[in-house]
């Protein structure tokens, strides 16, 4: 047998078992992620399929589902309630989110600091979003109570009238975002892990040469902290849109609808009124919208997200 003939029955035996190797990966690494498919499958892809179908079906979870086709979307936009929700949400969440965003970033500006006892404070802004939403709840109503709650003591103390808080039309959304603003240790955290990103180095470049306190901040941490503030915005936006426990613990979407929001408007529709072809549609319209605005909101992070090695986005 010649040199060639051995080498080429090497070569083929090597490629067998490289074949049957890959194979082996391939049926382990499926294997592995079957439970993981499977929950995705069960516990998200099909419930996402099922309430797109019973959008275009009256269904009241009594009676056997009829279809309507586009009947429930044409209500949704002829619901004078719906548009309120819609309002009530967007109010919240243009309001509150840029509230969040420069409070904790300016949080997390003073916590990065070096001074003593730091961990102490660090707790101590963070504790509030440890703490379940009903005892946050409870703890808000008692300090907006009208007659007893610290916050119209203290007005008294200063001989102003007592503020209406979430018992007022006017009053409370703003209130509720006050209270958003309270529980934004999560947000106080991820800023700060991206201030203590930024390399000393450039810090200390910019302070030698001859740059203040506020060149430093608008040269090198705005930039350098960017992709965490885009991370803050996204999320925010999205939980803004979401907002569902607090108005419906405090205030049951009151008084007069003033803060029905669309999550609670949603879930009334659904769990109260048991009107769920009617829910899902506005669960896809709030779905849609909520893509479309974190869309718009990539799109422009290619004009201020900086990313550090790569240029702007």
């Amino acid at each position: 047998m010649s040199f060639e003939q051995i080498s080429r029955i090497k070569q083929k035996k090597a490629s067998s078992k490289k074949h049957f190797l890959s194979r082996q990966q391939n049926f382990w690494g499926w294997l592995l992620i079957t439970p993981a498919v499977l929950g995705l499958s069960i516990w998200v892809f099909f419930p996402l399929v099922l309430s797109l179908l019973a959008s275009f079906w009256h269904w009241d979870m009594l009676m056997p589902p009829s279809w309507n086709g586009f009947q429930n979307y044409a209500m949704m936009f002829q619901d004078q309630i719906f548009w309120q929700s819609v309002w009530v949400t967007i109010y919240f969440t243009v309001v509150g989110v840029p509230l969040q965003i420069v409070a904790g970033f300016g949080a997390a500006l003073l916590l990065n600091t070096k001074v003593r006892a730091m961990g102490f404070f660090r707790t101590i802004y963070y504790l509030p979003s440890l703490l379940p939403i009903a005892v946050t709840s409870a703890l808000w109503l008692w300090l907006y109570n009208k007659q007893f709650g610290l916050f119209n003591i203290i007005l008294d103390k200063f001989g102003l009238p007592p503020g209406q808080w979430v018992f007022g039309t006017g009053s409370v959304i703003p209130s509720l975002i006050l209270m958003s603003i309270w529980g934004i240790g999560n947000t106080i955290v991820i800023f700060l892990a991206g201030l203590q990103g930024i390399p000393q180095e450039l810090m200390e470049a910019v302070a030698i040469d001859g740059g203040k306190a506020w060149h430093r901040f608008r040269h090198v941490v705005l930039p350098l902290t960017s992709p965490v503030i885009f991370y803050n915005i996204i999320i925010g936006i999205i939980g803004g849109l979401q907002t569902f426990t607090q108005p419906y613990l405090m205030t049951n979407g009151g008084p007069a609808n003033a803060s029905l929001f669309y999550v609670l408007h949603l879930y009334r529709q659904a769990f109260m009124y048991s009107n769920m072809g009617y829910a899902c549609a506005m669960a896809w319209f709030l779905f849609i919208i909520t893509a479309v605005i974190a869309g718009l909101v990539f799109k422009s992070s290619t004009l201020w997200v900086f990313y550090e090695g790569e240029g702007r986005k």
